[in-house]
């Protein structure tokens, strides 16, 4: 009888916790409520066939909460080890050639996300400023003071853009606005966000916030 009693129980558990998980998932196309939620107004969904994810991850993981950038004072710098430092409005930046690329973010949490990017080659930022012949290293500064860096090499041979548009909608606070580092094939803690200075350097082993806490 006992044991009759704990198999009605296990039974009910499971029904109780099939319905929990039917109701999370109930979405369109199989894609949860949850994730529906995420996606912003206006955000396309789908790109020459492939499905986009939302803009925005699951969670805020970055290290001092999302950042609201005051867009009418900021500035762009690039400076380093180039020929002459500058600095550009937001506005001059959209004013550069643009690029899309459909490329998918891999976080170290666990989930991914393929989305559409719009953006400048990090490469003609640089070039405007001139680097030096010593740089090797491109270090991203952030608002919040997140730094992480690339080989300048890798910029420039896999065309890494600086976005400002995610799904064809303008970069949302909580993705990196105005300006998130698409670091195609890195992990997710090298997509800088919120950023405000590309300094080139000469140190191919410069730490960056999550690098100098263990990550590779």
């Amino acid at each position: 009888m006992k044991k009759a009693a704990g198999c009605m129980l296990l039974l009910l558990c499971a029904i109780l916790l099939g319905s929990c998980n039917s109701g999370d998932n109930s979405g369109t196309d199989g894609v949860s409520n949850a994730t529906m939620k995420r996606y912003q107004e206006l955000e396309i969904r789908e790109y020459e066939g492939v499905r986009l994810d939302p803009s925005v991850g699951p969670r805020d993981n970055s290290i001092s909460g999302i950042q609201n950038v005051d867009i009418s004072t900021y500035e762009l710098a690039i400076t380093g080890l180039v020929k002459e430092s500058i600095a550009l409005t937001y506005e001059e930046v959209l004013e550069l050639p643009s690029y899309e690329k459909l490329i998918t973010l891999h976080c170290v949490e666990g989930w991914d996300a393929t989305v559409l990017w719009k953006g400048v080659l990090l490469s003609d930022l640089i070039e405007m400023a001139g680097a030096d012949s010593a740089a090797n290293t491109v270090i991203f500064h952030a608002v919040d003071g997140y730094t992480t860096a690339l080989p300048l090499q890798d910029v420039i041979d896999k065309k890494i853009i600086l976005a400002y548009s995610s799904n064809r909608i303008p970069l949302p606070p909580a993705l990196g606005y105005p300006f998130i580092v698409v670091a195609e094939d890195k992990p997710g803690y090298k997509w800088a966000r919120w950023v405000t200075k590309i300094e080139l350097s000469d140190d191919p082993y410069y730490l960056g916030y999550w690098e100098s806490r263990g990550f590779p």
